[in-house]
């Protein structure tokens, strides 16, 4: 089921350690607060042209083979589900912000999810969606503007969206997960940004690059930072976020101020618990 809600045009104003994954057909190595439809929040900028993403993620869905671009989407969907698995509760009702073709969803099952709301700014990249064993109901919708009212899911997920929002209500500034993905060049790079929908949106951008230019960059991009077999390396910094509703199954956090002990005596632990051992 696909729901439209309304979507606005934006106008300007005055290397990690991890799972090892492989895109054969590519050979590309893998190494591993939305705002109110009324406007954006006091003092938001206004950096991304939210038409133009739009756009390219819709061109992106309408690749015959929009699954050969679909290895990092993938990959950072399934480490999502597995920070939702690691939450010790079932939801009966979900939302995934800026849900692409459904890169989390296709990794959870109906004993952890009860609905799945997938919403997304593209059209086509809802109805192209992922396989999932979930109940799921596909929503057109801007993550700027959504059309949800507060308080109505038990978790909110979103995976790869946030990056190309205006209107964060804060940096994020959360310790990130990096994945580092090899290319035989940028040109490589460049494409597979694109294949995504992950092309530059920003305002400011040049429309158009002259060739030596490009080939200059490519050619100061090896040289800098080339690895020894002749591939050069991109990393991608993901930054996690889950939000779930208090659940009367779970323990409630203590009450502040009721620690015994401050965190400048936890590298003091082991002798203060041997201390209590003793005194007991």
């Amino acid at each position: 089921m696909l729901l439209r809600a309304g979507l606005r045009r934006l106008w300007p104003r005055s290397r990690a350690a991890g799972v090892s994954l492989e895109n054969r057909s590519r050979s590309r190595a893998v190494a591993s607060g939305v705002s109110s439809p009324g406007g954006t929040s006091p003092g938001a900028l206004n950096i991304f042209d939210r038409e133009l993403k739009r756009k390219q993620k819709n061109w992106a869905a309408r690749q015959p083979e929009p699954i050969k671009f679909d290895y990092l989407k993938e990959e950072v969907g399934s480490r999502i589900a597995d920070r939702v698995y690691d939450v010790a509760r079932d939801f009966p009702l979900a939302l995934d912000v800026g849900c692409g073709r459904g890169y989390i969803a296709q990794h959870l099952n109906k004993e952890t999810i009860g609905k799945f709301f997938q919403a997304d700014i593209a059209e086509n990249a809802l109805k192209n969606s992922l396989e999932t064993e979930i109940p799921t109901v596909s929503v057109l919708a801007d993550e700027e503007f959504l059309p949800f009212r507060e308080n109505t899911f038990d978790l909110v997920v979103s995976s790869l969206s946030l990056h190309w929002v205006n209107d964060l209500p804060r940096a994020l500034e959360q310790d990130t997960d990096e994945i580092q993905v090899n290319y035989p060049g940028m040109f490589e790079l460049m494409e597979d940004l694109q294949g995504m929908g992950e092309s530059n949106c920003s305002w400011n951008r040049k429309a158009l690059l002259h060739r030596d230019t490009m080939l200059a960059a490519a050619a100061v991009y090896r040289e800098m930072y080339g690895n020894e077999d002749g591939s050069v390396p991109a990393t991608y910094q993901i930054y996690y976020m889950i939000g779930w509703k208090y659940h009367e199954s779970q323990a409630r956090p203590a009450e502040r101020g009721s620690a015994t002990v401050s965190f400048g005596e936890l590298g003091k632990i082991n002798s203060l618990m041997s201390q209590e051992k003793k005194s007991q």
